[in-house]
């Protein structure tokens, strides 16, 4: 086996608690913000995590927790673009703020990985204003 060259992260839940300390309280201060009444518990964002993708999963969670929304369908794709896109600019936020804490660890296996000179990568779909 060959020596240790480089360390590979993934984004959301790897190196912080991204899902649940970022983009939920993000879904949140949007609904919110657009007058809706809808909150994302832990418990209810963990079960719409099986759906990739935060428009989807606004739409998945509307057809499955909340259909007599009103919204009517032909404006439904506006709809959740928009809260979606509201949705990034709150996550942004908070990550600017620094208000998605590392998990606990990474700091320090970062730091050591550097100072062994190892080369520190992330691979991920996440979008690039996110990373």
């Amino acid at each position: 086996m060959g020596e240790l060259a480089a360390v590979l992260f993934d984004v959301d839940g790897t190196l912080a608690d991204t899902e649940r300390d970022g983009h939920r309280v993000a879904f949140n201060r949007t609904f919110a913000d657009a007058g809706l009444d809808w909150v994302w518990s832990e418990q209810l964002y963990s079960e719409l995590l099986a759906v990739t993708g935060g428009k989807e999963r606004i739409r998945y969670y509307l057809e499955q927790f909340n259909p007599d929304a009103g919204c009517p369908a032909e404006e439904l794709p506006d709809f959740v673009a928009g809260l979606h896109a509201a949705k990034n600019s709150h996550y942004t936020q908070l990550l600017a703020e620094g208000a998605i804490p590392l998990r606990t660890g990474v700091k320090r296996l970062l730091q050591e990985a550097r100072a062994e000179g190892l080369r520190l990568a992330i691979a991920t779909t996440t979008s690039p204003e996110n990373v």
